[in-house]
Order: structure tokens, then C-alpha cells, then sequence
């Protein structure tokens, strides 16, 4: 069985990548604003959403201090953000209803540009601009261009060409480590004894961009853990973070004391200290996942999870499937702080899964993120064989997969086509605006 996790050396560049989504770039009316000012300062109340920032255009006079009260109304944390070209000034990560004040010192005439800084919410349309005129001018009709060859968001047609093929050409591209890594257990007196270690990092999702991350064992998802039916399991997770954590398995079966819930069965593992996980499995073999249950709307979006497999005997998925399995792949779906990615990376640099022409493809997938993601494969049928570690009695065929937050499914294709066959969310802001592909999108290379 080949698994795509290691690196494929292939030439997926040779293919076109046939891909047509909306470019969605959110915004108002199209009308800019234009400061509240009192002495000295002016004032603008800017409004975050999914994606967007409200207003996409603002006016202001040059010779004052800007004042931007920016309250976050979506449903994920986000930032405001100005490149004054000097650096960029940016709000605090607001979380759902939190609001923050971003003060910017006189800018000289010019266009700025506006953004939130979270990985690929900028890509998705939470981009803007911000025009500094003369103070004389600042009551003046200011409007963006749309000559024929500019879009709404000034970004030309040829930009737009660039952007998409630029990307697409790029892939696979290399970024530092990669997740799921496998992790091999030391054996204990009959014990399978896995180590993690939770460490907060600096992590790459797309060449050069560079997100403050939290991981198991320097890796976002944590290490690949496999087992038996019937094994006895320990994991000793140790804290190398500044706050505290706890690991909770998702979806086994463990004793109450090893459910790793602060305050209702255990004590906050803190900074320093560790904390030992054991138990006997006694669940069917399928994907679960283990994560952390501790601030977890910050940790687990950082990336503090991974892939739990108690795997059929020697391993043999065709045995549970009751067909050959040939490649074998892990997709977990993640959104939040690292932006929108699979496997903890973004288009271009997540990784494609690789199959010959007739072989069986196996895909684990699951989402660790706080939003819903239809995940839709190009060119196939995908059969959906299993459904939180379950076998499902009744089969059935798709080409989209809901899969909401918490949950795993087993899905298997039959590689029937040659070819690039683009995989993502089709929630489109999810995966490409005017520059192109971006987040949650790979592709199964059937060669």
C-alpha cells in the first residue's frame, strides 16, 4: 500500500488544472467613507465579517491622526490591518464580538492597502483600500477604477491571470516540515508508550508565510499514532508551551480519568509538567483523532491535533473494505488561526495524493476546524465506506462530503481517469479569490 505522505516525486505541473470558482471579494456598495474628525484626529468604525471589511473603501485627509474602531461580526477571529509602507499596522486577533481601537499615526497622500492578516482570509476578499488625500480634498468623490481592465479591488485582468497560474505552477511547492508524520511507539512490558509534546512554533502553510502555530512534536497535525485492536496504550504528553493543556481522545472509549477535560477529570497539565494517558482499546478499528480540550478555540485552531488510527489486522484496510486498497491517505481539514488548510498547509504548498491509473485510494478525512467544509472532488464518484470510525452498512456515492466540525469519514475512489483532479471546499472563499487558488485546495494526480 503506497501512502502519499511521503513526498511524491512527480511532475504535476505538466497538467492544467482545471478549476472555475467564483472570485469573491466581499465589500459594500462600492461607496468610500470618509472620516468623522475632530481636532487633531479622524475616526472611522470599520466592521469585520466573512470576507470582508466593511468599508472596502475609505477616505481620508492627510495631516491627521486616523482613528479605526473595528468591532469583528463574523464568526471566526480576525484582524484589521494597514500597510502604511513603512510596515503594517494591525489590530489585536479579535475573536467573535470583540472590538479594538487601531490608532495610525498621519500618513502622506497615497493609496494604503487594508487587509486582515490571518492566512488566506485576504485572498478570500478581506481586502481594501485606504486613499490619504489632501485635507482640502477629503470631501471629494473618490472611486475605484473599473476601466475594463481592473477589477473591483484594483487588481488587473493580467494580475489575475498571473496569480492563478502562478500558483497552480507552484504546486506542490516545499515549505519547512510537513504533519503526520508517523510516530512509532516504544514497547513497555506489552505497553505501546507514544511521547508528545505540545510546543507552541513558528509554522509555514505556504512558501514564506509564516504563522504563529502550536503543534505536537514541532508538526501541525501532530504525528500519525497507529494501534491494535486490544492494545494497551500509553501517551505521555508533556507541556513545553506557556499555558496549560490537555490531550483528549476523540471518539475512543477510555476511562473516565483519561478524558482529559480540566477541571472534571484532571488538572490542567502546566507549563513544565506532564501527564500520562493510558488505556485499553476496545474500539473497531477506524480514524480517530486526539487534541487538545484546554482554551481550545486558540490551541486546537493553532493546530494542536492529530490522527489516531486503530487499524485493522496487519493493517489491512481492503480486509475491512472487502476490496484492494492501494493508496492510503490522510486529509484533516483545519481553519481558524493558520488560516483555511489541509493537512496544515495552504494551496500551493499542500501535498497531492498520488495514485497509478486503476488503483483503489483510500482517504481518511476529518475536520479539526470550527467551520463546516464540503469537501468536492473533481472528475469522480467517491464512495463513503465509514463515518466516525464506523463501517457504514449502507454504502453510498458522492462527489461532496459535508464533513462538520468533529467529524471523520473513510472515503474510497477508484482512479479510473488520468489526469489532475482538483480536491477542495466548495465553500469558494475558502479556496480562491483575484490571485488565484489559495487554503484548501490539493488535487488527486491519477498518473
Amino acid at each position: 500500500m503506497r501512502n502519499h505522505a511521503r513526498r511524491a516525486e512527480v511532475l504535476v505541473a505538466a497538467f492544467v488544472l482545471v478549476f472555475a470558482a467564483a472570485a469573491c471579494t466581499g465589500g459594500d456598495d462600492g461607496t468610500p467613507t470618509r472620516a468623522e474628525a475632530s481636532e487633531g484626529s479622524a475616526e472611522f468604525e470599520m466592521t469585520l465579517t466573512e470576507f470582508a471589511i466593511s468599508p472596502e473603501q475609505i477616505h481620508a485627509p492627510t495631516g491627521l491622526t486616523l482613528v479605526f474602531n473595528v468591532t469583528n461580526e463574523g464568526s471566526v477571529a480576525h484582524t484589521f490591518a494597514i500597510d502604511t509602507g513603512e510596515g503594517v499596522e494591525e489590530t489585536p486577533l479579535l475573536d467573535v464580538g470583540e472590538s479594538a481601537v487601531l490608532d495610525v499615526q498621519a500618513l502622506e497622500v497615497g493609496d494604503y492597502r487594508t487587509f486582515c492578516t490571518v492566512a488566506g482570509h485576504a485572498d478570500a476578499g478581506m481586502a481594501g483600500s485606504l486613499m490619504v488625500t489632501a485635507a482640502s480634498d477629503a470631501t471629494g468623490s473618490v472611486g475605484t477604477s473599473l476601466g475594463g481592465a481592473t477589477t473591483d479591488d484594483d487588481v488587473t485582468v493580467q494580475e489575475m491571470l498571473e496569480g492563478h497560474e502562478a500558483g497552480v505552477l507552484a504546486f506542490p511547492a516545499e515549505t519547512e516540515a510537513q504533519g503526520n508524520q508517523p510516530l512509532e511507539p516504544t514497547i513497555e512490558d506489552g505497553t505501546k508508550v507514544f511521547t508528545l509534546v505540545a510546543q507552541e512554533l513558528s509554522w509555514e502553510t505556504e512558501p514564506g508565510l509564516f504563522v504563529e502555530a502550536m503543534g505536537y512534536n514541532g508538526q501541525v497535525p501532530g504525528p500519525e499514532l497507529r494501534v491494535d485492536p486490544g492494545d494497551r496504550v500509553r501517551i505521555i504528553l508533556r507541556n513545553e508551551m506557556s499555558q496549560p493543556t490537555v490531550l483528549h481522545m476523540h471518539g475512543l472509549s477510555v476511562p473516565n480519568e483519561m478524558d482529559g477535560v480540566p477541571y472534571i477529570t484532571q488538572d490542567p497539565i502546566m507549563p513544565g509538567g506532564f501527564f500520562t494517558y493510558e488505556w485499553e482499546v476496545t474500539d473497531p478499528p477506524g480514524m480517530y483523532v486526539y487534541h487538545s480540550h484546554f482554551n481550545s478555540a486558540e490551541q486546537v485552531g493553532k493546530g494542536l491535533y492529530g490522527a489516531f488510527y486503530v487499524e485493522p489486522k496487519r493493517g489491512d484496510w481492503s480486509s475491512m473494505y472487502g476490496e484492494r486498497i492501494d493508496v492510503e491517505s490522510t486529509l484533516f481539514l483545519g481553519d481558524g488561526p493558520t488560516g483555511y488548510v489541509l493537512n496544515g498547509k495552504g494551496f500551493p504548498a499542500t501535498q497531492p495524493i498520488v495514485a497509478e491509473l486503476g488503483d483503489t485510494v483510500l482517504i481518511h478525512l476529518a475536520n479539526d476546524g470550527a467551520q463546516i467544509h464540503p469537501m468536492h472532488l473533481h472528475g469522480f464518484h467517491f464512495e463513503v465506506v465509514a463515518e466516525d470510525g464506523f463501517v457504514l452498512e449502507q454504502r453510498y456515492m458522492a462527489d461532496t462530503l459535508m464533513v462538520a466540525p468533529g467529524q471523520r469519514f473513510d472515503i474510497l475512489v477508484h482512479a479510473d481517469a488520468p489526469g489532475v483532479w482538483a480536491f477542495h471546499c466548495h465553500i469558494l472563499p475558502h479556496v480562491e479569490g483575484p490571485h488565484g487558488m489559495f487554503g484548501m485546495v490539493t488535487a488527486l494526480v491519477v498518473q
